[in-house]
């Protein structure tokens, strides 16, 4: 098939991540579908839908490494990305038939063979087949609507669904006038002891009891799982919207997609008169492994929206009021690929926004034995300044916490670094995943490897980082 022809069908391209090259092709930075991870690397797909659209882009992509390019396919079909995680390769040994078997059901409901991710290729098959391109860790599925969205519950444990998104957006890169408060922050950074004094003052007794609540462990909440789609879901964002809103926020439901939980965003609005934004995050939706029902998400992500309330109880605790906005989010979708950051993210970016620092925090709490207190910084997505910010951050006021890059990928503040928003992640380690109870019904807190400590000081970071970079009064 040439690419004449194929343009009647519309062309799906998928190509390392190349800010450059996408940048001087207009219909490559105006038709971006989003980065998904691709083994040790990142892989970005763009839409193109015109003729014109495919003649300006061919000779420029025929002298780059794509990796793919093939026919849309036909209406009626969601884009499904699948990626094997980063994890330890003691915990893929132990699972390996049981992934296997799993993912092989998976597949199974699809026609068509997986094309090597190595390969340059123009697909010249079927526009319905429903596998489309894939590598060993890695796959793009086209299913129905209903299969996309609840493909997640049947995945190895190991392996995430993001939904690709069925209409572009404009690629965009973080600008300089965006960045100018998180480089003010770095550029004048020294330690505070006010800031120690008001970071320390997060309970730790408060922290087992908010993330006993989420996992259900309390015997009170009624919680079994809290993935977007169940009650328990609902039962944890109205929860997390009242307990924010104790502490003085303004919070509200945002839904966002028929069938799941909302994102709750909670706001503290500014002293002085200033549109710019900044946002602290986690996901509480959670996942249980090969369609089980019980998902308590201790660690994925109960642990970064305990780190969320136990700042919110502080702010309050302490009186403490800011000089730009700040939010407070809990993110629902993040399992399904993203959805609740995703839909947060392009309205703020429709608003035109001024977000200026977003850290989310993703699994913080456990801690492998004979291991020191970690916190991991993302090697792929993240914004430098963001990350480095977050690091330095770290040596003053959670100088416990030994700090590396993580090759775990990629969480909520993806969607915002899509928009050309400043942003980063905070997790518990630095190099792959470890948790052996990962995407688990047995995910709890009440077991061997959950650590509060590190918890604790991996959400003093967190919140560190929003008084350095918002600036802060302490009322009377």
């Amino acid at each position: 098939m040439t690419m004449q022809a194929a343009a009647t069908l519309g062309l799906l391209l998928i190509t390392p991540l190349n800010p450059s090259l996408f940048l001087q092709n207009p219909c490559l930075s105006q038709n971006f579908l989003g980065h998904y991870k691709n083994g040790d690397g990142t892989s970005s797909i763009f839409s193109l839908n015109t003729p014109e659209c495919i003649d300006t882009s061919s000779e420029l992509l025929m002298q780059q490494n794509y990796q793919a390019l093939f026919s849309a396919p036909g209406r009626g079909k969601r884009l499904v990305w699948l990626e094997q995680e980063s994890v330890e390769e003691s915990l893929l040994e132990q699972d390996h038939e049981a992934m296997e078997a799993a993912f092989i059901n998976v597949l199974s409901v699809t026609d068509g063979a997986v094309n090597g991710a190595s390969q340059q290729i123009l697909a010249n098959g079927d526009p319905n087949s429903r596998v489309l391109f894939g590598s060993s860790n890695a796959v793009l599925l086209a299913l129905s609507p209903e299969e996309a969205l609840s493909i997640d519950t049947r995945l190895p444990r190991f392996w995430k669904s993001t939904l690709v998104p069925e209409t572009p957006s404009e690629y965009r890169v973080v600008s300089e006038d965006n960045v100018k408060r998180v480089r003010h922050a770095l550029s004048t950074l020294k330690f505070n002891p006010e800031v120690a004094a008001l970071v320390n003052n997060i309970s730790i007794p408060q922290i087992h009891n908010d993330i006993r609540f989420l996992t259900g462990e309390d015997g009170k909440s009624g919680i079994v799982s809290r993935h977007s789609f169940s009650a328990g879901a609902l039962t944890a964002a109205k929860w997390i919207k009242g307990r924010i809103e104790e502490t003085g926020a303004t919070c509200r439901f945002m839904p966002f997609l028929n069938g799941f939980a909302p994102n709750v965003i909670c706001r503290y609005p500014s002293l002085t008169k200033t549109d710019d934004l900044v946002i602290l995050s986690g996901h509480y939706d959670s996942r249980g492994s090969f369609g089980s029902a019980r998902a308590p998400g201790g660690d994925d992500d109960g642990s970064g929206t305990t780190g969320i309330l136990s700042i919110a109880r502080t702010i309050a605790r302490r009186r403490i009021q800011f000089h730009a906005n700040v939010e407070l989010v809990a993110f629902a979708g993040e399992e399904q690929g993203l959805l609740g950051s995703r839909a947060y993210s392009r309205q703020l970016r429709a608003q035109n926004a001024s977000v200026v620092l977003m850290i989310q925090a993703d699994m913080t709490a456990y801690r492998a034995p004979g291991e020191p207190l970690q916190l991991g910084l993302p090697e792929r997505i993240g914004t430098p300044d963001v990350t480095n910010l977050v690091g330095n951050i770290s040596a003053l006021y959670s100088p416990e916490l030994t700090v590396g890059y993580s090759s775990a990928c990629c969480s909520d503040h993806q969607s915002f670094i899509e928009q050309g928003f400043p942003a980063s992640q905070v997790f518990e380690r630095a190099g792959p995943i470890a948790d052996p109870f990962y995407h688990n019904s047995g995910d709890l807190s009440m077991r061997e490897g959950y650590d509060v400590d590190q918890l604790y000081a991996i959400a003093k970071v967190q919140f560190a980082s929003a008084l350095h970079v918002a600036g802060y009064e302490i009322s009377e």
